[in-house]
């Protein structure tokens, strides 16, 4: 499998995108979540736009 190990990085092997952003909010406080994430109902998908257009501005695909 290409991409899953590098000898740059001491050849450790990546880490899954979810446990990396579980991670992230557990050790961190830190929150990556997508506003599609099929996960989240649709009050949780407007607030997490709200949140983004709050903080970073509108989309840049033109979601809104």
């Amino acid at each position: 499998m290409m991409g899953h190990s590098s000898s740059i990085y001491g050849g450790s092997t990546r880490r899954d995108p979810e446990t990396v952003k579980r991670d992230g909010w557990r050790e961190m406080g830190l929150l990556a979540v997508s506003a599609s994430d099929p996960r989240l109902s649709w009050p949780e998908r407007e607030l997490v736009l709200h949140l983004g257009e709050k903080l970073y501005g509108g989309p840049s695909n033109g979601r809104r």
